[in-house]
Formats: C-alpha cells, sequence, structure tokens
C-alpha cells in the first residue's frame, strides 16, 4: 500500500501465511488502538489481499488508528496450501489473529468471500475477544451460507452492498440482513468491486469506526 507498508510470513494451519501489516496513523508515541484483520474476496477468481477493495478497507483502518493486517489465503501468492472452501480458510485466519493479535482489541473486515470466512470466526470469537468493530462489504451472501453476526456487536457493524451488484445480487443479501434485522448500507449505482466508489466507500468506513470508537466499552 505505501513504502512503509511490512511483509510478514506467518504460519496457517495448512503452511507459511503471507501477510502485509499497514500501521496505524497516529500521533508520534500513541500506541494504535489495536488490530485489524482484513479478509480478502474469493480465491479462485483471482481474489488476494492486493485486491482494491481491501486495500481501500485497510486504508480506513489506518486512518482511524488500527495496524491493519491483511493475508492470502491458502494458495493464493506465496501462502501454501490449496482452497479449502471457506473451512481451513477459516483455521488460517483464526491461526493469523493469534500470531498478529493475541490479545487486545480488533476489528474484523472482509469482502466478499472474506465475509463468509469472517463469518464462521465470529461465532467463535465474540464471547471472548474485544471486538470493537465489523465491517462487511459485498456479503456473499447469495453463494455461501453466511452466518448472522451476534447481536451483540450489531451497534458496532456496517454491512455494506452495491445496488448493482451482479456477483452477488442484492436480494439474498438482504434476506440475510432481514432474519437479523441488521440495517444494510445500500450505495446506488455501484457494483460489486466499487469502482469509481472507492473513495466513498472509505468514507463510509472511517465514519463508522470513529462512531464506533466514540460508543462506551463493555466492562
Amino acid at each position: 500500500m505505501n513504502a512503509q507498508t511490512e511483509r510478514l510470513m506467518l504460519t496457517g494451519a495448512a503452511g507459511a501465511v503471507e501477510a502485509l501489516r499497514d500501521a496505524a496513523q497516529q500521533p508520534e508515541g500513541t500506541a494504535a488502538l489495536g488490530a485489524a484483520i482484513i479478509a480478502h474476496p474469493h480465491p479462485l477468481f483471482a481474489g488476494t489481499m492486493n485486491n482494491k477493495v481491501v486495500q481501500t478497507l485497510a486504508r480506513a483502518m489506518v486512518a482511524t488508528g488500527w495496524d491493519s493486517y491483511r493475508f492470502n489465503f491458502r494458495g493464493v501468492g506465496s501462502s501454501e496450501g490449496v482452497h479449502d472452501h471457506g473451512a481451513g480458510e477459516a483455521e488460517d485466519l483464526l491461526r493469523v489473529i493469534e500470531q498478529v493479535a493475541p490479545e487486545g482489541p480488533l476489528v474484523l473486515a472482509g469482502f466478499s468471500f472474506g465475509t463468509y470466512v469472517i463469518s464462521r470466526v465470529l461465532a467463535q470469537l465474540h464471547a471472548g475477544r474485544d471486538i470493537r468493530a465489523v465491517v462487511f462489504v459485498g456479503t456473499a451472501a447469495s453463494r455461501f451460507k453466511v452466518a448472522p453476526i451476534p447481536p451483540v456487536l450489531h451497534i458496532r457493524s456496517l454491512a455494506i452492498h452495491g445496488e448493482q451488484d451482479d456477483t452477488v445480487p442484492i436480494a439474498p443479501v438482504l434476506d440475510w440482513a432481514r432474519e437479523q434485522s441488521l440495517p444494510l448500507m445500500v450505495i446506488p449505482g455501484c457494483e460489486h468491486f466499487f469502482h469509481g466508489k472507492q473513495v466513498l466507500l472509505k468514507q463510509l468506513v472511517v465514519r463508522h469506526m470513529l462512531g464506533v470508537a466514540a460508543l462506551p466499552q463493555e466492562p
């Protein structure tokens, strides 16, 4: 993303996991608020940690004080293993979190297939971790059984979808959101990859993260 982006090699359930870290934009001497982990779109359709939407999410996290971590799922780039339809990818996500953010505040964000993987992990983590925010972009509800976001996290969750998304049609995403009474933000005239809308996407995520920061923390 920039000259300061740090390349990492982590260990996943299937071997090495390639990752990138971008440090939070904080005043000198001020620690990051925590770690934001971002999951990329479908590996079998050219999804990688360098996807433009994923990079936009990383920029929004960095701008609001969070260290940002992106990583390639198994079988992508220099990450070892083969695609596992979400199950192995969820294991990899958990291993990444264990290594880069074993404790402390956490943000989980995903784009498309990444939302499916995040949803699998949220159910396991939310009771034992301080999850400050959840961001779903292009929720892959037409292609996968995306788990509902735990109700306790709804106030900290942002789900955004493009009105003209022809990769993940909006109707099943509305069904997914309706079943859990979760608000869904719809961007008019926007397709799946947010072409021409990425500045807006960053602004919306930044606004959400600033709003979350103002919420009272659980005791």
